[in-house]
């Protein structure tokens, strides 16, 4: 038995020299990377600065932290809470039908590419450029966030709900097409209670990433905690640095149990 096994063993191609040339382009293509990358020494200023922001998390403002006015980190936090949640709603139900059009086994060729390339495009754009964009037509605050998080959901949810769709069970579909139903009754009645559950759980992870973006986009002054943590940083208000940094750490390790333990649910299917 034992020599048989040696047999097949050594049967089997040796990849050792594949592996060799993979490690060897891998190395080569870091240090390629590297080159293109002026790495200075971090100077004294920036030491202090580091040093300072980690005094103002150990003594942080604490009026600042607990105000609930319009200008304290509450509040800052509470607006960025909705500018993350609007903009995964929205792009949520518009990634629905634009998902159905990406769908391979439901459109025809032609639309589900033409969908897809379009999708490809949005995705591409960063989420600073967008906000960037928006933030030149709509002025500043929440409502150039909310749909710069609409519009960055759209290309990364479509593409998750493509891959849920795919994954249904046909039977259902192929018992429904005889029995001579339309496309819009095989998605109504077929597909979306096979998908609900994945639909929700994919929703709440990118609600998860939208938070964090929300926060980014407050640098470009689409709404948020970010402006006032660069105005902060700029003003070398560390204190006040120190108290929007704990409460956004709070807030994303909140976020971040409560989406778990929800898609955990829905994957057990409880």
């Amino acid at each position: 038995m034992n020599a048989h096994i040696e047999e097949k063993l050594s049967q089997e191609p040796n990849k050792k020299v594949q592996y060799s040339l993979l490690v060897v382009l891998i190395v080569l293509i870091f240090a390629w990377s590297l080159s293109a990358i002026s790495i200075n020494k971090t100077s004294t200023d920036g030491t202090q600065v580091a040093l300072n922001i980690l005094k103002g998390i150990v003594s942080p403002d604490l009026n600042f932290l607990f105000d609930f006015t319009k200008t304290g980190v509450s509040y800052l936090l509470f607006e960025t809470i909705c500018i993350g949640f609007l903009g995964t709603v929205l792009g949520a139900i518009f990634s629905i039908p634009i998902a159905f059009l990406m769908a391979p086994s439901i459109m025809p060729k032609p639309v589900y590419l033409i969908t897809r390339f379009l999708v490809v495009i949005i995705r591409t754009i960063p989420a600073l450029v967008y906000g960037l964009m928006f933030v030149r037509v709509t002025g500043t605050g929440p409502f150039a966030g909310v749909m710069t998080m609409s519009l960055t959901s759209i290309g990364m949810v479509s593409k998750l709900y493509v891959d849920a769709i795919e994954t249904i069970d046909r039977g259902i579909l192929e018992a429904m097409d005889s029995l001579g139903a339309t496309t819009y009754e095989k998605i109504r009645y077929g597909i979306l209670p096979q998908l609900m559950s994945s639909f929700v759980s994919i929703t709440i992870y990118r609600f998860d990433m939208n938070l964090r973006d929300a926060t980014i986009l407050g640098l470009v002054g689409a709404g948020g905690i970010g402006s006032p943590l660069m105005f902060a940083i700029n003003g070398y208000k560390w204190n006040q640095v120190g108290s929007i940094l704990i409460g956004l750490i709070l807030l994303i390790l909140i976020i971040e149990v409560a989406s778990n333990k929800i898609r955990a649910k829905l994957a057990s299917g409880e």
